[in-house]
């Protein structure tokens, strides 16, 4: 007869496989109950998750709000809101959040968790993962496809569904939003004569300089080659104008190791107007860029 220690894992007791089974997860298996007057609680938690989440199954078994006062303020409501859908719905609740822990750091949680009627409430038989590496991931690969890789500054693909966002909001709230278009003059004659190389150490400089002139609600795009692109929420065109000339003048006073002014930009600008779409506001700035182009480069020029 084998003994306990090697026993077929279909001849131990249940509980006891349970237990080493929900051990090896990177999170819990849970019962949270939520009674009639809204109090809820975990008749049963059980997992890996309970050490590194630092969670007491002891305390959780009498009152929840130990672990839910520990959830990102950003994500409390949208859970609670599914919990108050599945008790409403007799839905399944299925979101994420985030969960602090100690040293003040997050942890990624998806929580799954299937409700049943009973007498005493609503009881939800469910599991928590952690996906934080998941998450991690995700938003690394996001951050490339929505990065130029030679600048870091956004790419088209990033500008443009800013964009859109920044254009919905300023005709809901009827707030100012200008658009610059900026070129490098005679990019093509600093490649020729100093390289390839040169040339992208130019650009990736001269996103570093605009970017220190820029506040933190702005974004900086390179829309490939030598143009660029620099969107301005919350910015009538007068200020962006203001700023247009600073940048100008920063640009060319840098040294790029090919001696002073040698690398000058042109910038043409458009500040939205109700009923522009995207397409109708890049137009205009770029209108604006032409402009400065034929007028004699390393100037901005400001549509009206």
């Amino acid at each position: 007869m084998p003994s306990m220690d090697v026993m077929p894992c279909r001849e131990r007791p249940e509980p006891q496989l349970v237990l080493e089974l929900a051990d090896q997860l990177p999170g819990l298996i849970f019962q949270l109950h939520r009674s009639e007057d809204g109090h809820l609680h975990f008749p049963y938690l059980i997992g890996s998750g309970t050490r590194f989440l630092d969670l007491d199954p002891e305390a959780l078994a009498g009152d929840a709000r130990p672990a839910l006062e520990r959830i990102h303020d950003e994500d409390y409501p949208r859970l609670m809101a599914a919990i108050e859908r599945s008790v409403r719905w007799c839905t399944p609740i299925a979101t994420k959040f985030r969960l602090i822990i100690q040293g003040g750091q997050c942890r990624w949680i998806a929580v799954r968790a299937q409700p049943k009627r009973i007498e005493s409430g609503v009881l939800w038989h469910g599991m928590m993962l952690d996906i934080s590496e998941q998450v991690a991931e995700e938003e690394r690969l996001r951050a490339l496809s929505d990065t130029d890789a030679l600048t870091g500054l956004a790419n088209r693909r990033k500008l443009l569904q800013r964009l859109d966002e920044e254009i919905s909001l300023s005709n809901r709230h009827a707030t100012p939003l200008s658009l610059m278009m900026l070129d490098l003059d005679h990019f093509k004659a600093i490649n020729d004569t100093w390289g390839h190389l040169q040339g992208d150490e130019v650009l990736a400089s001269l996103a570093e300089h605009c970017q220190a002139l820029l506040r933190e609600e702005d974004l900086l795009a390179r829309l490939g080659g030598e143009e660029f692109a620099l969107l301005l929420p919350l910015t009538p065109r007068a200020h962006a104008e203001r700023l247009a000339e600073r940048l100008r003048q920063h640009i060319a006073a840098q040294d790029y190791g090919m001696g002073d002014g040698c690398v000058t930009v042109s910038i043409g600008i458009a500040e939205h107007r109700v009923g522009d779409t995207r397409d109708i506001l890049m137009k205009r700035a770029d209108d604006s860029l032409y402009q400065a182009k034929h007028q004699g480069r390393n100037r901005v020029v400001s549509g009206h």
